[in-house]
């Protein structure tokens, strides 16, 4: 194995095809070569995920959505992040070697909190921080991210070097980025200009991957286009057929000058037709395989349950190195 991956998913709004495409589906191919921990960040969800039945809900959905795309619990460690005390311990430690300062220049924080800074919630302000004991408390190699995740990896890597200084120095690895693939950011159906989100209150912007194969169809058949004939990459003048070209490349696992060349000459109807098909045929199993194991919510618990140990065993032992090197007894 060439190092341990960690990587975790927020359980908002289910999951959709920017997360399949920008995310699972390379956690999955990770695991042939990597020790990885995939973590449903419950934690961090609470920022906007208020209401219990939601969050127990949408936890479920996002691990049968991981477990359906072929994140495999033999091989992999699945598990809540709310079940494994060592985020919460190691946050506060991590809190206390990190300038506010640092916090004050994620430009995540600003986006969301927007105008309304002072009504933000502390965890949205701090959500860095614990991203940090997230990675940190398994002393992760490598973490898989997209550009938009970046700067929160390079903070991660100055807060586990801040430690190392004040405290034991090379106590924590310098966790490395995993920059995602040509085709890693989808857009939204609806604005090519915009990821494509699962907080976008317009359902027809993304595809879920609980969408069945005539919401997909219908989904691809309005999404908004041009009337240029030919499909083209070409992200600044024709962002909505840059984006459509990039889910077809993607899933057809084809570069997008590939595909640009095979459509050339293609009605934006047809080449719609031929993404809703290959949409459809990509997706249907993982959608079957979800909805199986939503239906059995004591099978998902139990292989959550089981995850939720396995970190546990890993993370519990280095939080507590953390803590007797700060001089917690």
């Amino acid at each position: 194995m060439q190092g341990r991956i960690f990587s975790g998913i927020q359980p908002t709004h289910g999951i959709q095809l920017g997360n399949y495409l920008g995310a699972i589906r390379n956690w999955v191919k990770l695991q042939d070569s990597f020790e990885c921990i995939y973590c449903i960040v419950d934690q961090h969800a609470l920022n906007t995920v208020q209401d219990a039945a939601e969050m127990r809900q949408n936890t479920r959905e996002v691990a049968a959505a991981l477990l359906a795309s072929g994140i495999d619990p033999a091989r992999s460690i699945l598990f809540v992040q709310s079940r494994v005390e060592a985020h919460s311990r190691l946050a506060w430690v991590l809190n206390c070697v990190t300038p506010m300062g640092w916090l004050n220049r994620m430009t995540q924080f600003k986006e969301k909190a927007g105008k309304h800074r002072e009504n933000a919630p502390v965890g949205l302000f701090v959500y860095p921080v614990l991203q940090a004991a997230d990675i940190l408390a398994y002393r992760a190699t490598h973490v898989p991210v997209g550009e938009d995740q970046k700067q929160h990896l390079e903070l991660s890597r100055d807060i586990a070097a801040s430690f190392n200084r004040r405290f034991a120095d090379g106590f924590f690895p310098l966790p490395e980025p995993m920059i995602q693939a040509e085709a890693a950011r989808v857009m939204s159906l609806r604005d090519g200009s915009k990821k494509m989100s699962k907080s976008d209150p317009s359902d027809m912007s993304r595809i879920n991957l609980t969408d069945d194969a005539d919401a997909i169809a219908t989904k691809i058949k309005k999404a908004k286009s041009d009337s240029i004939l030919g499909i083209t990459y070409d992200p600044e003048n024709r962002p909505e057929a840059s984006n459509l070209l990039s889910i077809f490349a993607a899933l057809a696992d084809q570069s997008r000058a590939a595909v640009a060349a095979e459509y050339a000459s293609t009605s934006f109807a047809q080449f719609k037709e031929h993404l809703a098909e290959l949409c459809v045929e990509k997706l249907a199993p993982i959608n079957a395989e979800m909805r199986g194991l939503l239906a059995n919510p004591t099978h998902l618990d139990a292989v959550l349950a089981d995850g939720a140990a396995r970190a546990d065993a890993i993370a519990r032992p280095i939080v507590d190195e953390a803590y007797a090197a700060v001089g917690f007894t």
